[in-house]
């Protein structure tokens, strides 16, 4: 098929003083996967936004099926054909999964004259909706109980039972493991296939190789390139992305120090992690990556013995860990900012008092937070910004500037890059070696293995709760050895 299904068309964009979007025309053909990429800031995340009925622009204009729409909500996208499906899946999770697919438009059967809802015809079209993704859970299931990839097939059947023509992912891959991420693909192709527009979102460029049919990549509010598949690979799309190359940085193994963190009781998934080490965890879904994180940030539900810098600590809630040196990076940026404060506030929350009292108190947590703003490089410069307004990207400096700010002597972070571009990635790796190089040590758990071998001194593969391998840099640490190692 060639119809386009629906496109911008010098589209322009300002919030405030701020160029967004810049004369931007991008248009997604019936049955085409087009790939949107870009920094954080290029633009990407207006265009979407424009697309779905959030914003308006302020000039151009957006077309589906060929004709001119104005579009003034979300609603209004909904209706046109276009939906969107974020990040963070806009699911009901106390609600069953039929009930999900049918909220907005659910079948009614007529008892005396009432219009009554007709749940057996809903749990029936419910299962023919997912059969067809090759998915057969219960359909009185509450989503809750259903992992994040089964949701995402949920959130995509619930799009299409609205009829849509166009549908737009926002890292859908983020929070998925690489066979998820192999059927995920396999739904996506197939609709494709159907006639469906796909427009995808990511920052992974190895997936937007494989997947897209065409890419268009943003830069500073433009378009800095449209390619077709087999014309681009992933170093391509960077150097159009960032005018500049990809380099990647060579890591020199660690000197340990002292232990800062470990477990004071045996067991199977016991760590010992060193001043001066980055420590990655590596494993499947449930493997015990993000317990062994939670454990040591006082969030199990029984009171985890430690070691913290040789002291006995008993971490049995967050403020135990805060103030035994330990600081959590957690997957969500939601669970570690309060959006609607200030930049300023939200590096400052962890070490209220720190700091001093009175107006010499004031200045000095003003210079810090000026002087760590400048280090990470958060942007823009304004600590009086709601944290709200940020990039994600930025938005993740922030957390990290809030432990820095409190001086922690351990990180815990969990796909602390997820979502996150490939230059505030570099950086953020950057970060992590220099806190190590201080004295302090991190430990990572991501579900991107090249993240882990490129970053990491040394990498536990878990799995089923417990540690089956340690990977040393110094014993030829890469990708494929840590993906045979948590391999089933």
């Amino acid at each position: 098929m060639n119809d386009v299904a629906a496109g911008a068309q010098n589209v322009r964009k300002r919030f405030g003083a701020t160029t967004a979007l810049d004369g931007v025309s991008f248009e997604v053909m019936a049955g085409e996967i087009h790939a949107l990429v870009g920094e954080n800031g290029a633009g990407k995340s207006t265009l979407v936004r424009i697309l779905g009925g959030v914003v308006r622009p302020d000039d151009g204009q957006v077309t589906i099926g060929g004709r001119e729409c104005h579009l003034s909500s979300p609603h209004d996208a909904i209706v046109a054909g276009i939906v969107t499906i974020p990040q963070e899946l806009q699911l009901v999770p106390a609600l069953s999964i039929a009930e999900n697919l049918a909220l907005g438009d659910p079948p009614v059967r007529r008892l005396f004259g009432a219009a009554l809802v007709d749940r057996a015809r809903m749990r029936e079209e419910a299962r023919a909706q997912l059969a067809s993704f090759d998915f057969a859970p219960a359909p009185d299931l509450p989503v809750r109980q259903l992992g994040f990839a089964e949701q995402q097939i949920v959130a995509i059947a619930k799009a299409l039972r609205r009829h849509c023509r166009v549908l737009v992912l926002d890292e859908p891959t983020a929070a998925l493991e690489n066979r998820e991420i192999a059927r995920l693909f396999a739904v996506l192709r197939r609709l494709r296939d159907q006639g469906t527009a796909i427009v995808y979102v990511s920052h992974r460029l190895e997936e937007i190789v494989e997947l897209a049919d065409r890419c268009t990549v943003l830069r500073d509010g433009r378009v800095a390139a449209l390619v077709r598949r087999g014309a681009f690979n992933s170093a391509d799309l960077v150097q159009a992305m960032t005018g500049r190359t990809a380099e990647q940085q060579k890591i020199a193994p660690a000197i340990p120090g002292d232990v800062l963190l470990e477990d004071a009781e045996v067991r199977a998934d016991a760590i010992s992690l060193r001043a001066g080490e980055v420590m990655g965890l590596a494993g499947l879904l449930g493997s015990g990556a993000t317990a062994v994180l939670q454990r040591f940030f006082g969030l199990a539900r029984t009171v985890t013995a430690a070691r913290v810098n040789n002291r006995l600590r008993r971490l049995d809630n967050p403020i135990a860990a805060i103030a035994s040196g330990i600081g959590l990076v957690p997957p969500s940026r939601r669970l570690a900012l309060v959006m609607n404060q200030s930049v300023h506030d939200n590096i400052l929350l962890p070490s209220l008092g720190l700091h001093g009292k009175g107006l010499r108190g004031r200045r000095a947590a003003r210079r810090l937070v000026a002087e760590l703003m400048e280090l990470l490089d958060i942007r823009p410069r304004r600590p009086e910004l709601k944290v709200s307004a940020l990039s994600g990207g930025n938005q993740q400096k922030v957390i990290l500037a809030k432990w820095l700010a409190r001086r922690v002597d351990v990180l815990l972070l969990d796909e602390p890059t997820q979502g996150i571009d490939i230059a505030v990635k570099a950086q953020i790796h950057a970060l992590l070696r220099d806190f190590a190089a201080r004295g302090g040590g991190v430990l990572l758990s991501s579900s991107d293995l090249s993240e882990l071998a490129n970053v990491c001194d040394t990498v536990l593969a878990l799995r089923h709760g417990g540690i089956v391998a340690r990977i040393e840099r110094t014993d030829r640490l890469d990708e494929e050895r840590v993906h045979a190692a948590i391999a089933t």
